[in-house]
């Protein structure tokens, strides 16, 4: 039987709950669960004033319930276990998390993954900005783990990603910026300066509008790639929809980002 918290807030102000875990609350009792404490804009406060609480924590799975488009950081640094979001979420979804699975029926908003190391986080409507991204001054974005969008995305997705896969179903500007390793296939329109200044790592962009890529990309070899069997077939496992016929098709590479050695690839269908 999961944790069941029910969000009861009415307040602008965001909440906060980092740090709020299946692995931290494991054995507690509903009350000691409830008075833990949490983050009100910057006041302290009892998770029971804007929850309602049931269920048992000795099974390590959450679930939310409610509006919780301003509630923050849930699954943030999640090393195992599940957390399940019925409805949206607020930013920093699964920020720095090691392991376990977030699911989220809805939206969420910027920096869901942000600095993952490892898990899998599916969201089955939109997110905002920096989708598996390196906070403002770190060397390191994305370093493991999954990120799977059903449907479009902000900008800076990937930003400076190390390793891992992140699967969105549109992008903004700057997809893959920085990008140092890792694979990110886009299933839907893109913005522009993708792959801006990337060392290495692959952009599989599969929507139907035409790509123009930055003038520092260098169109290779046009073939059927084995690779992206490979992700079309883990990402068939792991439930996430895309058009079939991605996976008979031929495929440019175009190699760059050229200021910066150019080892970087971006697949579009040929």
């Amino acid at each position: 039987m999961p944790l069941v918290l029910r969000y009861r807030g009415q307040t602008s102000i965001p909440v906060e709950v980092e740090g709020f875990l299946p692995e931290v609350v494991r054995g507690h009792t509903l009350a000691q669960i409830e008075r833990i404490e949490i983050f009100h804009g910057n006041q302290k406060c009892a998770l029971g004033d804007f929850f309602s609480v049931s269920g048992s924590a000795d099974d390590a799975c959450f679930e939310f319930e409610g509006d919780l488009s301003g509630v923050h950081w849930i699954g943030a640094k999640l090393a195992a276990g599940e957390i399940r979001i019925e409805g949206s979420a607020g930013r920093h979804v699964g920020s720095e998390m090691t392991g376990g699975t977030i699911h989220v029926a809805g939206d969420v908003s910027d920096w869901v993954g942000g600095e993952m190391h490892g898990g899998l986080i599916h969201v089955r409507g939109r997110a905002g900005h920096f989708v598996g991204a390196a906070y403002r001054g770190s060397k390191r974005g994305m370093t493991g783990g999954t990120i799977l969008v059903h449907g479009p995305v902000g900008d800076e997705t990937g930003h400076t990603m190390r390793r891992g896969l992140i699967a969105v179903g549109g992008a903004g500007d700057f997809t893959g910026l920085n990008m140092i390793a890792g694979t990110v296939p886009v299933f839907g329109p893109v913005g522009t300066r993708t792959g801006a200044n990337m060392r290495r790592g692959t952009l599989g962009l599969f929507g139907e509008a035409p790509v123009r890529l930055l003038p520092t990309f260098r169109p290779g070899n046009c073939d059927k790639l084995l690779v992206l069997q490979l992700v079309f077939a883990e990402l068939r496992r792991l439930g996430y929809p895309f058009d079939e016929s991605l996976c008979e098709r031929a495929y440019r590479m175009h190699h760059g980002d050229l200021v910066t050695g150019g080892r970087g690839e971006v697949l579009v269908p040929a």
